[in-house]
């Protein structure tokens, strides 16, 4: 009896390892591979999408019961055309590029490679330079043993390029956003932030305390009202994107800072998509309206226009900054910025500070763009004055097939659709940068005609 036991027990077990497997080769595959027969599987290990099984033995049941829930999650994604693929690029990221999928260079239209610095020789050698004299790594946090010369340095650089006192560095913008609401704001204070903010400050809210504000996208007279409800707050702060990402639309600053000397209040800006190439001299949005010294705090990225790496930083006062050293966890508990990061990073500030020709070919490129995709019958969303230009499609399939079809021709861009935008207002968002000719931008509104006809859109 107890022999008969272990080989129906054996039996169950070699069905449940077959089901997954047939499982997982349907959600990764579409199809279900040939099997011979339940004893065969028994007999080998097997490699499904990268999952190694040993045995059935260790395959509980209810991995499987999750699988199956994930598996019907993706399908529901599939079937709503929001499948986000990722394409393959196999050269630095430039203005040319080639993808695995492609036997010809693509032109690339949805880059954050702004000022077209990712791939700038000089960058390149200072990043190899400091991986020379201050190593690979850190292998340290900032407080115990990961600060070097180049690190201070390069906050300094920051700071002087945004006129602020002092600066700290994270491993991305996600962190510093991440990281300063829960250090800075008790139950007693109050934040306002823009519905439309980018997820990171939505996330960083979630963690503090405070009393949490959502005004209407860039309603001031919502914000007003807001203040007013909180005006016993003992600190206030106001924070925005200073361009909304999806939109390519500015906040407007200028106003913001009015209503914030009427209420006392802070003003924080994210300034990842105009920071090094947005306004006169690529100071961002503050520059853009005249506000730089009315701004209190700025987050930004390195990971954009700034080379493209990898970093994020809050820039403001010092008593700021030296409260976030001493409290902002993903500072306190994430590695350092590797030297290589720091010193090409140095050199982009190095550059952009004494050298605005890049901003001025940026800005021409973005005129060019818009005024061809506009008279060519196209719906181009966000302020004229930016270089990110949503194409509006609204419909989710649409945007991704246009894509598709996009790459065929040689242009590189990418179709949103929900989540990262609202259901029905799936877009292109095509991304100009100053590496571009004229000549790849009229090429990509030709492209984009054709498409569009071709679709029924124009």
């Amino acid at each position: 009896r107890r022999r008969r036991r272990r080989r129906q027990n054996r039996l169950l077990n070699r069905q449940e390892l077959l089901r997954l497997l047939l499982l997982l080769s349907k959600s990764m595959f579409g199809v279900a591979p040939f099997v011979k027969s339940v004893a065969s599987v028994s007999r080998t290990s097997a490699l499904a999408g990268g999952l190694l099984l040993r045995s059935a033995s260790t395959i509980p049941s209810r991995r499987v019961a999750a699988l199956e829930i994930l598996d019907q999650t993706l399908a529901d994604i599939k079937d709503a055309g929001t499948w986000k693929s990722e394409r393959v690029i196999t050269t630095p990221q430039r203005s040319h590029i080639s993808v695995s999928t492609s036997d010809k260079p693509v032109i690339n239209f949805c880059a954050n490679n702004y000022l077209g610095l990712a791939d700038n020789s000089e960058v390149i050698e200072a990043g190899k330079e400091a991986m020379d004299t201050h190593g690979n790594g850190l292998a340290s946090v900032r407080f115990i043993c990961g600060t070097q010369d180049i690190h201070k340095g390069l906050e300094r650089q920051i700071a002087d390029f945004h006129e602020m006192q002092d600066t700290i560095l994270y491993a991305s913008c996600f962190d510093a956003n991440a990281a300063i609401f829960e250090a800075l704001l008790t139950p007693e204070d109050a934040v306002f932030s823009d519905e439309l903010n980018h997820a990171s400050i939505i996330d960083g809210i979630r963690l503090c305390k405070a009393q949490k504000n959502r005004y209407k996208h860039k309603d001031m007279s919502d914000l007003r009202e807001k203040l007013s409800a909180a005006k016993d707050a003992r600190l206030k702060l106001i924070v925005t994107d200073g361009v909304f990402s999806m939109d390519g639309n500015i906040a407007p600053l200028d106003e913001i800072c009015d209503i914030a000397d009427e209420f006392g209040a802070l003003v924080m800006v994210d300034e990842c998509h105009a920071t090094g190439f947005f306004g006169k001299t690529g100071r961002g949005t503050p520059e853009f309206h005249n506000v730089m010294d009315r701004v209190d705090i700025v987050n930004s990225t390195m990971g954009k226009a700034l080379g493209g790496a990898m970093g994020g930083y809050t820039a403001g006062p010092q008593q700021l900054v030296d409260l976030l050293r001493n409290k902002a966890r993903p500072y306190l508990f994430s590695n350092t910025l590797p030297p290589a990061v720091v010193g090409a990073t140095s050199k982009v500030f190095e550059l952009i500070s004494s050298d605005s020709s890049r901003v001025e070919k940026l800005r021409a490129n973005t005129e060019r763009f818009r005024s061809g995709m506009e008279a060519a019958g196209f719906t181009v969303g966000g302020d004229k004055e930016h270089p990110i230009c949503p194409i509006m499609l609204g419909d989710a399939r649409l945007a991704a097939e246009f894509a598709d079809e996009m790459l065929v021709r040689g242009v590189f861009v990418i179709g949103f659709s929900y989540p990262v935008v609202p259901h029905g207002k799936a877009r292109i968002r095509v991304q100009v940068s100053a590496a571009h000719s004229e000549e790849d931008i009229d090429f990509a509104v030709e492209a984009f005609t054709q498409v569009a006809k071709n679709k029924g859109v124009l």
